[in-house]
């Protein structure tokens, strides 16, 4: 069962006539998984692509090795990189990226932690970038981004409503 937060982003998104592609590195598929729950996934989710290994990166979404070396395969650079280069392989209304860094071993350094996360969201083509901070388990970690990246979601498309109105 889906997040109560994942289903209300999912019926803004079908109510809205909007559709969701995801392009995942350390959340490896469960962002889009959640969104798959939702009674209204079949109106709004057009699909996601897992790019766990910096090799899918490069290879399927044609992210630059040098950008990856330049700045890491788990960082705001990389992570925005993914959500642009998404939109030519699964076209949609709303593309969102995720890198971050769930356990030990990756690109971990003071400045950039275990339990730091990246999300980059491209709402018909309007960006917004998260980098934040979660403590805990990897599953809790992801969790806690997932809600994010979908309340975030029904943050800025409540906001171009109430611009709109203005």
């Amino acid at each position: 069962m889906a997040s109560p937060t994942v289903s209300e982003c999912s019926k803004m998104l079908h109510d809205k006539g909007l559709t969701i592609a995801f392009a995942e590195s350390a959340s490896a598929g469960r962002l889009s998984s959640e969104f798959a729950l939702t009674t209204h996934s079949g109106g709004c989710l057009k699909g996601g692509l897992v790019c766990y290994d910096a090799c899918v990166k490069e290879d399927i979404l044609h992210i630059s090795p040098e950008l990856i070396e330049r700045y890491t395969a788990e960082s705001a650079e990389v992570t925005r990189e993914m959500a642009m280069k998404l939109k030519t392989i699964i076209p949609s209304d709303i593309q969102v990226a995720i890198t971050g860094l769930t356990t030990p071993g990756g690109s971990e350094t003071a400045e950039k932690p275990v339990g730091t996360m990246f999300v980059h969201i491209l709402i018909q083509d309007r960006p917004v970038s998260l980098r934040r901070l979660y403590t805990g388990q990897p599953e809790q970690i992801i969790l806690n981004t997932i809600d994010e990246v979908a309340e975030t979601i029904m943050n800025e498309l409540h906001f171009e409503v109430v611009e709109s109105e203005v």
